[in-house]
């Protein structure tokens, strides 16, 4: 059946990968409409100038009668409305990562990004590459993307360059997404443990990362940093592709580097190719590029064009983002939301402003693993670098938050909402500090609130 006649409702669809599949699935002929317990922007909006017809709720009348597919995602489960109206009448559905393995990316030279960390900002490193260099790719990203206007698009050429989240696919399929995908190229930034929601521990997750490593071709490439120990031993279970290494040990290294990472030179196979002058920051952000341009030196992208496209890189969004500047006192948002992340973002940070300035950081523990204590060993001190700590204690905490602040020797403070936390900056806030917001949900848009009283 031609696409152009086939209907499918997407349940989920304003989240940010199934919004991106809405895309893809219109590019693709598809007749597409969708619902979502809340039509919110920034994804609403790029639906519907897409075209795509969003409906608030979950009732099952809301379904096309003439429906031919209806795309489930993961945040659905059994009980929804639609989701029993869907299984009760026997409608197909599949998963997202299914639907969009199956119509958009088999005929494509797939180059996924996986890993715990800096997905999206690798990612949206290798598409803008890909295009600079003219090969008009097709790109599904988590977020944002800096050099895009969108975070989906169907792209002109044969590479199409995913995000590879191992959360899982759907309440009836838990595998992880990125094993849907068959990647040629692939991206293994890091592994730590992560998803507590749906892993019991770091084995579960290393289980679905070696399943990955099963699905590339013997004839596609793995590139990965050679000091992330937990990656080893996931590649020591079996690899039948060749390994591409980044790093003090790997073929693709950075010298030279500016103390803050926003300046540093690319050499590959010891032979210097080219300096990356932008504007971000961090080791993390280096190893990230790194990877990106291996990935792109796969499908054929000369090094130096790969360095060139990331002098001219704008990160995603709510990444380490300078949402205002107040008397001097400048508020960023940023996504960290894991110890790792929080401890690289905040170290690249200070090694950009120095010592004389203050960083006042602001966490909120957004996601279940966070809110369920399982880094609360290891969260102050990936908090180390920050003068002054702010937590938003998250809802029914019991994990002993109490103890975290006690051992901070009066850095930490522990709040209960947004209003208490901005209150508090207003009186210890001072020209020349930077105050860090950290979290992975929407904060009770606590920035805007932040700005607007510093302006007072």
């Amino acid at each position: 059946m031609n696409n152009a006649n086939r209907n499918i409702h997407i349940l989920g669809i304003c989240g940010t990968f199934m919004a991106g599949i809405a895309v893809l699935a219109k590019a693709a002929g598809f007749r597409v409409t969708g619902s979502d317990a809340q039509v919110y922007p920034p994804m609403s909006t790029q639906l519907e100038e897409q075209g795509i017809k969003l409906i608030e709720g979950y009732d099952p009348q809301n379904i096309p009668q003439d429906i031919d597919l209806v795309v489930i995602g993961n945040a659905m489960s059994r009980g929804n409305p639609s989701v029993e109206y869907v299984l009760n009448n026997n409608i197909p559905y599949q998963s997202g990562p299914e639907f969009l393995a199956d119509a958009c990316l088999r005929k494509h030279w797939v180059l996924a990004v996986a890993g715990t960390h800096g997905k999206t900002t690798t990612s949206s490193m290798l598409a803008w590459i890909l295009e600079s260099a003219g090969l008009k790719p097709g790109f599904l990203i988590g977020g944002v993307p800096g050099n895009f206007p969108v975070s989906a698009r169907a792209g002109e050429g044969q590479h199409f360059v995913i995000e590879a989240d191992e959360y899982d696919s759907a309440f009836f399929d838990k595998r992880s997404k990125f094993l849907h995908y068959r990647p040629r190229t692939l991206i293994l930034n890091n592994l730590e443990f992560d998803h507590a929601d749906i892993f019991g521990s770091l084995e579960d997750i290393k289980k679905q990362f070696h399943q990955l490593v099963r699905t590339v071709p013997g004839n596609g490439l793995i590139i990965t940093p050679s000091h992330e120990h937990e990656i080893a031993d996931v590649l020591k279970r079996g690899c039948w592709t060749e390994v591409e290494y980044i790093g003090d040990k790997g073929q693709w290294q950075a010298k030279d580097i500016a103390p803050d990472g926003s300046r540093f030179s690319v050499f590959y196979q010891e032979n210097r190719v080219a300096e990356v002058a932008w504007a971000l920051l961090g080791m993390h952000n280096i190893y990230n590029a790194l990877t990106a341009i291996a990935a792109a030196h796969h499908v054929g992208v000369k090094p130096e064009v790969a360095v060139s496209a990331l002098c001219h890189f704008v990160n995603t969004k709510r990444r380490m983002e300078i949402k205002g500047v107040v008397n001097n006192i400048t508020v960023y948002d940023d996504f960290a939301h894991h110890p790792t992340a929080i401890a690289t973002t905040l170290g690249g940070l200070r090694n950009k402003i120095g010592k004389q300035s203050r960083i006042i950081a602001v966490l909120e523990f957004g996601s279940y693993t966070m809110k369920s204590g399982v880094h609360k060993d290891t969260v102050l001190t990936s908090l180390d670098v920050a003068d002054k700590i702010l937590f938003a204690r998250p809802e029914g905490e019991s994990w002993g938050l109490e103890n975290i602040v006690a051992a901070s020797n009066g850095k930490a403070q522990v709040f209960n909402n947004a209003e208490q936390i901005v209150s508090e900056l207003t009186k210890i806030a001072a020209p020349g500090d930077h105050i860090v917001v950290m979290s992975n949900k929407g904060f009770d848009g606590i920035h805007e609130k932040i700005l607007k009283e510093l302006a007072k």
